[in-house]
């Protein structure tokens, strides 16, 4: 193990209340504290102009592996979260097989120390190969590793498997992540449901279809007492309902993408398939409500929702396409350009929503500078511009809507354990 001094960096740490510029101690990986001193440093790191933070968390991202492996590896996917700054992430369970046991979650966590790049915790399958007919071996996969349990982009659609997965789970102090969304209203849909859709010809996601599954949702997870987390929520409704439910005390957080807030429906004009995602874009009024969320503590996390594909699956019509698009590279730039150049956050804000937001969601305790904590740590640069481009992507999937986009804030260097393992090449 070595020692890592980082000096002259404006340290940003939401869990301790702390931005300031000052100096970092890393030994034998793990955080020794700030503006402590050593006699003998095996690295020493100049970080004049870059922010130092807590290594940036992802609450959830579809690695692929097993079943999927031509769309994403864990190693592949791994490599790309580094480059975005992130040192721990929560895998998807849509994977075949799906991740419904002890096993299959070992495999998950096995995978990710063979890849040596950042840390992975799974999210298990709520129920069996995701039927929705019976519930999964929760507790064992608790003990296999599993964080969280998740349909994935399957909404837990049956309220009564909700109410038991909410009820079991609840035993284990782990929360249902849910995808909020009535089937029905969504079957065969392609955006969003309002004017675009129309003029398009193309069948759309009403906003309702959302609203309807978290008001039920969070009516469950009052009854029950367990802890729910509202994946990707798009709509302005979705804000209100979460905001009302935590003044209540209901134990129910929520994350947003950047996608979600800075395209709106207006893009699948383009009938580029890589616009069209699930949940939909929406509209202007949608993404200011999302924002305003993020401003006042309704919505508590920023994440990716990475969901890469092969090349050939997503160049084709976009009716036939699949739904989602990479992100863990691209979450950076992409809030500095909706949320910090128009001032509605602040860096310390932003990092919360990356760090210690995620930390609590998943309870993984790795969202802080404290000392004796592990020492998972991102250096950004904030002002560095660069353009975007797929091609330099370390994650196998290449389905961006932003290509050629001209942006700015990076992750420079980030540390994992005490041990370096991404340097931005730029």
């Amino acid at each position: 193990m070595t020692t890592i001094h980082i000096h002259g960096g404006r340290i940003i740490d939401p869990a301790q209340q702390i931005d300031r510029t000052a100096d970092l101690l890393i030994r034998d990986g793990n955080i020794v504290g700030i503006d402590e001193s050593s006699e003998s440093v095996d690295e020493s790191i100049d970080a004049a102009g870059l922010i130092v933070c807590p290594g940036l968390i992802d609450l959830h991202v579809a690695l692929r592996e097993p079943g999927f492996e031509e769309d994403e590896t864990i190693a592949s996917g791994t490599a790309a979260a580094l480059a975005g700054g992130f040192t721990s992430v929560a895998s998807m369970p849509d994977t075949s097989p799906v991740v419904d046991n002890r096993a299959a979650a070992e495999f998950i966590v096995l995978q990710a120390e063979r890849a040596g790049n950042c840390r992975v915790f799974p999210l298990g399958a709520v129920t069996k190969d995701h039927a929705a007919e019976e519930l999964s071996e929760i507790g064992q996969l608790v003990d296999g590793g599993a964080v969280a349990f998740t349909g994935a982009k399957k909404p837990v659609a049956n309220a009564e498997i909700m109410r038991r997965a909410l009820e079991y789970t609840r035993m284990f102090d782990r929360p249902i992540f849910n995808h909020p969304q009535v089937p029905e209203l969504v079957s065969k849909a392609v955006m969003h449901d309002g004017y675009y859709s129309t003029l398009l010809g193309m069948p759309g996601m009403p906003a309702a279809s959302e609203s309807i599954m978290i008001g039920r949702d969070i009516a469950l997870a009052e009854m029950t007492g367990g802890k729910l987390h509202l994946m990707c929520v798009s709509t302005a409704d979705a804000v209100e309902q979460i905001r009302r439910a935590k003044a209540r005390g209901i134990a129910v957080t929520a994350d947003v993408t950047p996608h979600h807030l800075v395209l709106t429906d207006e893009s699948l004009q383009s009938f580029d398939s890589n616009f069209k995602v699930d949940p939909p874009l929406r509209t202007q009024e949608h993404i200011d409500a999302l924002i305003e969320g993020l401003k006042d503590g309704t919505i508590d996390a920023i994440c990716s929702d990475h969901q890469p594909f092969a090349e050939e699956k997503k160049a084709v019509e976009v009716d036939l396409a699949p739904f989602g698009i990479v992100g863990l590279e691209t979450v950076l730039p992409l809030c500095v350009k909706s949320l910090i150049e128009p001032g509605h956050l602040d860096w310390p804000e932003l990092i919360a929503l990356l760090s210690t937001g995620p930390e609590r969601i998943l309870n993984i305790n790795k969202g802080s500078l404290h000392p004796g904590a592990d020492a998972d740590v991102t250096l950004i640069d904030p002002d560095v511009s660069w353009i975007i481009d797929p091609a330099d992507f370390r994650s196998q999937g290449r389905n961006t809507p932003f290509a050629g986009w001209n942006v700015s804030g990076r992750a420079q260097t980030v540390i994992v354990g005490g041990q370096v393992r991404y340097r931005s090449e730029a």
